[in-house]
């Protein structure tokens, strides 16, 4: 199974892509990590991020993915793209929630209010739904521990 684990920056999806991974014997890539060894987008320092063109990141996935049955994917950019799943999650976190964690994780003003206005409006799910469908798309709330969260994503992937 190939799934998509995606959602606002701070929702958890690196930890429960490694959690889930592990417990169904899935290999896990970080959208981030892949950018960077395929040499894909450029470091913007004004804006202090890497710029990804959402095309070219979505191109190199899917080319990936044909050769790996067994695979997670995950990172927030991934809503933007279509990619050739099996499964979609999107994480999300009541705002208060994760204004929270990206505080504790220093995140500038600027970018909390934007990641918590992104959580808000429902961004990452509305993308996802346009370029995964209705059927391949599946919305979990952040339980307390990634274990729980993880539990409740086998139970709701386990009839896909």
């Amino acid at each position: 199974m190939r799934i998509i684990i995606t959602g606002t920056p701070g929702t958890g999806k690196t930890a429960i892509a490694k959690a889930l991974g592990k417990k169904i014997r899935h290999k896990v890539v970080n959208e981030k990590e892949f950018c960077t060894r395929r040499g894909i987008g450029k470091y913007d320092r004004k804006l202090g991020e890497r710029i990804i063109p959402i095309t070219k990141l979505a191109r190199e996935l899917n080319k990936f993915l044909a050769g790996h049955e067994k695979t997670i994917l995950e990172g927030h950019l991934l809503c933007e793209a279509k990619l050739k799943a099996d499964t979609a999650i999107v994480l999300t976190l009541p705002p208060k929630e994760l204004e929270k964690r990206l505080r504790k994780r220093n995140y500038s003003e600027v970018k909390i209010q934007e990641n918590i206005w992104c959580e808000e409006t429902q961004y990452c799910k509305k993308k996802a739904l346009k370029n995964y469908g209705k059927k391949k798309l599946v919305i979990v709330k952040g339980e307390k521990s990634p274990a729980k969260t993880v539990n409740k994503i086998i139970k709701i992937i386990g009839g896909k």
